[in-house]
């Protein structure tokens, strides 16, 4: 019995981890006959789960959206909860948060019955979020949504794309990845009427729609997407880590700037922030707004720019005229 539900529990990752699967494939994952599979679906069908299947050489399982949400140990306002706190997560600065809550994002829209999903856009509708992004760079969740579920499926996609100087356009493309770059979304795909490979900013991107189509899957010409896109934009190395002290206590903190950025607490005065950045000036800002003495412990660079702003700041307290403007200075993410 313990093999049987650890299989179940294996069978249930994988269809949520691709839209379909062929039935001989997915019997070779599990190590299982054909049969076992399907004794093993039927098993998922009665505990709720919604399993499609396909006859013919195209066909298979696949998770479909069902009349009621399966067992996930979430009632119908805690799924909610969690579709509308996954987009804005999807959102934030803090490391890794924005990848994987696109990743859990795809895997609860896929079963969310679409009362539950009426529900959530509606609530989303209706609530405003301090977003940590630059000028233009707000992204429709529902966009990111259907981005991701392509590039999991390996499905072609069409959106309408305004470039930067202004110039529309229609693409096909074969989705590769989702690149989290800085404050903004990236998507890396194969341009086919262009032929080649591109990167598109997905607040530049509208009306994104799944074709129905698949395609096999090409090599990227790039150590992984996250290079590419780097190299595309002409950004070098990865995202400056940044580590301050912050004399407060945690709950405080992470009340203020929690949306960008880790809080760990160190004693009940104390915590340390933690954030990645592409523009020291992001930290320096979350620190203001944080209301609290801190110390920097990296990057050393960072004093440098928190001197410069209390340069600026004590100058336009004293009613001083501005000092020399350093060379390339400049509004932060633009």
């Amino acid at each position: 019995m313990a093999d049987t539900g650890n299989r179940t529990l294996r069978l249930l990752s994988l269809m949520q981890g691709r839209r379909q699967w062929a039935g001989g494939e997915l019997a070779d994952r599990l190590g299982v006959s054909l049969r076992t599979l399907r004794r093993d679906i039927g098993r998922l069908r009665e505990l709720g789960y919604p399993v499609e299947a396909q006859p013919g050489v195209e066909g298979g399982y696949r998770l479909t959206p069902g009349t009621a949400l399966p067992p996930l140990v979430l009632d119908d306002d805690e799924a909610v909860a969690l579709t509308v706190g996954l987009q804005a997560a999807a959102q934030t600065a803090v490391a890794g948060m924005a990848e994987a809550s696109v990743r859990a994002l795809t895997k609860v829209v896929q079963v969310l019955p679409p009362r539950l999903r009426r529900r959530a856009d509606a609530l989303r509708a209706v609530t405003d979020a301090a977003a940590w992004a630059g000028p233009g760079g707000t992204v429709d969740p529902r966009d990111l949504t259907v981005v991701a579920q392509a590039c999991r499926d390996t499905e072609r996609l069409t959106f309408a794309y305004t470039a930067a100087d202004g110039t529309g356009s229609d693409r096909l493309v074969e989705p590769h990845r989702l690149v989290a770059l800085g404050r903004r979304w990236y998507l890396v795909a194969h341009d086919l009427h262009r032929g080649e490979w591109r990167t598109f900013r997905l607040d530049r991107l509208a009306a994104p729609t799944a074709t129905g189509a698949r395609f096999a899957p090409r090599t990227l010409p790039a150590e992984d997407a996250a290079a590419f896109v780097r190299a595309a934009l002409g950004v070098r190395g990865t995202a400056t880590r940044v580590e301050v002290l912050v004399h407060a206590p945690a709950g405080d903190v992470r009340r203020r700037i929690g949306q960008w950025s880790t809080v760990e607490p160190v004693d009940d005065g104390s915590c340390r922030v933690r954030m990645e950045t592409d523009d020291l000036a992001w930290p320096a800002f979350a620190l203001g707004v944080a209301g609290a003495e801190c110390e920097i412990v990296s990057p050393p660079e960072l004093r440098d720019v928190l001197g410069e702003w209390a340069a600026r700041f004590d100058r336009a307290a004293a009613g001083r005229p501005p000092g020399p403007r350093a060379p390339g200075a400049g509004l932060a993410g633009t």
